[in-house]
């Protein structure tokens, strides 16, 4: 048999293919992407919706029990013998039925039962026949009373059959599971570009969006046969407001400003000799709050930890500056250990200066945090 049949025809392996079945998967997870809600979909951590996109669509390629959880079932039927060529019946276009035997082998099995019916890119050109029934795999055998036979062979020749034929489904499957994480993160990242990009364009014209009528505050998971499905992590469909962001200009503005204020201390140190450190950061205070119009403030406190300079706009972090006496390298990773819980990444040294990866991302947004340290 070359051909696909349905599964009306009991054979395994043999309704459609599963190379075509992933590739269709794949044309429907990026659907799926896009049909998420805008709002909802940038007010989600990209990480909690690739979590969602591959527990529901990792392909689960089925595993037979242990036999100790097989079990059989017996009972008397009608055996049909037409085809039994050694007896003498007058009209094989009928049934011939005769007193017999059915023996059932029920397999349990953990995994997409779908799989049993698709042809892996591997296959043979007689699969073998069973039923599938929920998550049991049902090997059935039919033998005349008059004509009992051994089914212990046919059993293991069909198992050994369906275990080699999901062996190939589990090459194919593994595949397309090494490659769905890139694949989802891929599909979520570019929607989120899309939708960032017309927020952009519409927020630069300045005029106030239309409120669009209907539109749908929550995203509904559609039903997926296969196994149960994860649901799609809580979010606020609520217009998505970017995190704003100090362009390349604004910040190294801010740390001029600083730097300056340090060039003056060291110009006239007397001025500044008995100053305690709350007294010089106030200096720098000053000197940020005269360029922009009072936005910083000192001592603030935000998230578990605590920082001396604090810029924000619109409640949303800009600028983050630490203040500290250099006293030695020592004192140099207090100061770190005091700023690691706050930003919760790992900060770093390199020479002069502390920086944080400036791709972090700690409140949805890209602020880029960065400390001048003199004495080295």
């Amino acid at each position: 048999m070359f051909g696909l049949v349905g599964k009306e025809h009991g054979y395994l392996f043999a309704t459609h293919g599963l190379r075509e079945a992933l590739e269709r998967t794949t044309a429907q997870i990026r659907t799926e992407v896009d049909a998420i809600e805008g709002n909802r979909l940038l007010n989600t951590a990209p990480a909690d919706l690739e979590k969602y996109f591959l527990e529901k669509y990792r392909v689960e390629v089925p595993r037979l029990a242990a036999r100790d959880k097989w079990v059989q079932d017996s009972k008397e039927t009608k055996v049909d013998v037409r085809n039994d060529f050694d007896r003498m019946i007058m009209d094989r276009s009928r049934p011939a039925l005769v007193p017999g035997q059915e023996i059932e082998i029920e397999i349990p099995f953990e995994g997409d039962a779908e799989i049993f019916f698709a042809r892996a890119s591997r296959f043979t050109t007689s699969p073998p026949r069973a039923e599938v029934r929920g998550q049991t795999l049902v090997l059935s055998y039919k033998m005349a009373h008059d004509r009992p036979v051994d089914i212990a062979p046919a059993l293991e020749g069909t198992i050994k059959e369906i275990e080699e034929h999901l062996t190939w489904c589990r090459n194919d499957a593994d595949t397309f599971n090494a490659s769905l994480p890139s694949m989802v993160a891929a599909a979520i990242e570019q929607r989120r570009s899309r939708l960032l990009a017309n927020q952009r364009r519409a927020a630069s014209l300045g005029i106030p969006l239309k409120a669009r009528p209907g539109a749908a505050a929550t995203y509904a998971v559609p039903t997926v046969r296969r196994k149960v499905v994860p649901t799609l992590p809580v979010a606020s469909s609520v217009p998505y407001i970017p995190e704003p962001a100090l362009d390349d200009a604004l910040y190294d503005h801010i740390l001029k400003v600083l730097h300056d204020m340090t060039m003056v201390m060291e110009r006239s140190p007397s001025a500044f000799a008995t100053m305690g450190e709350e007294d010089l950061r106030n200096h720098f205070l000053m000197a940020l709050n005269a360029q922009f119009e009072g936005a910083a403030t000192g001592e603030t406190f935000n998230l578990s930890g605590k920082t001396d300079i604090l810029l924000r706009y619109e409640n949303r972090n800009i600028f983050i500056a630490e203040c500290k006496f250099w006293e030695g390298i020592s004192s140099f990773e207090k100061a770190l250990d005091q700023l690691e819980p706050l930003l919760k990444i790992p900060c770093y040294l390199s020479p002069g200066w502390l920086k944080i990866d400036p791709n972090f991302d700690p409140l949805r947004g890209n602020p880029r945090f960065e400390r001048l340290v003199k004495g080295t």
